[in-house]
């Protein structure tokens, strides 16, 4: 089997690296490359915590601040666990999406004991601020990166796509989904997903997928990267 990763580089050389063990090739293809802001300096005054919905925020976090004992309330598992490796001490997750996040928050925070400081890029994904400012929560934004979206495929993409060489496209996040979608229509290559599996990381993702035919779409049972290693394991064990 061979599949085509989309995320950020980084991302997508440690995913292919484990797939790789179980024998499965990877192209990286990045929909996504992210790119950190010098010279902010996040206001810190009287936070009790930190919103991350990505592992790209707590990164920014890190590199601007050696603050590691402030709670982290993570979007999943996957940015949880970026905070941990980073050395946060506190660190809580929800199940995957902004919705899932405000509630954790609304059930363990107390909005009495100061702001959230919510480490973003420049673009957002869901109304965590809205959900969180009418639960009463003093809600502080910091733009600590950019995620720039890819403006064409690769001509080895193009290539490997044409040729029908790649099985399957792995999707973490809706706007990785969507902007392969425009990229592959503009390369007028959107009859070879008919050959291929999409891989989303959860309902979300899938439900942002262009209006393209795939062979298949498979979700993962929870929004973590394991379980959708596991999700794609098991079709290359039945194939």
């Amino acid at each position: 089997m061979r599949l085509l990763l989309t995320r950020p580089t980084d991302d997508s050389t440690n995913l292919a690296a484990k797939l790789g063990e179980h024998g499965v090739s990877c192209l990286i293809e990045p929909m996504l490359e992210i790119s950190f802001q010098d010279g902010v300096t996040p206001d810190l005054a009287d936070v009790q915590g930190i919103l991350v919905t990505s592992a790209n925020g707590i990164a920014a976090f890190a590199r601007h601040s050696d603050r590691r004992d402030l709670a982290v309330w993570a979007v999943g598992p996957a940015s949880a666990r970026a905070a941990t490796d980073l050395g946060f001490e506190h660190v809580h997750h929800a199940s995957g999406d902004v919705a899932a996040l405000a509630a954790l928050v609304c059930k363990h925070v107390d909005p009495s004991r100061g702001p959230l400081l919510h480490v973003a890029g420049t673009q957002l994904a869901g109304d965590l601020a809205g959900l969180l400012g009418d639960a009463g929560y003093a809600y502080r934004r910091a733009v600590l990166y950019e995620a720039r979206t890819a403006r064409e495929l690769s001509a080895a993409a193009q290539l490997e796509l044409r040729e029908g060489f790649v099985d399957g496209v792995v999707f973490f996040s809706p706007r990785t989904a969507e902007t392969f979608g425009r990229v592959i229509t503009l390369a007028g290559l959107t009859d070879a997903c008919a050959r291929m599996t999409a891989y989303c990381l959860s309902p979300t993702v899938a439900d942002k997928m262009p209006p393209i035919d795939w062979n298949h779409v498979e979700i993962a049972a929870q929004p973590d990267e394991n379980t959708l290693v596991e999700a794609i394991l098991r079709v290359v064990e039945d194939a």
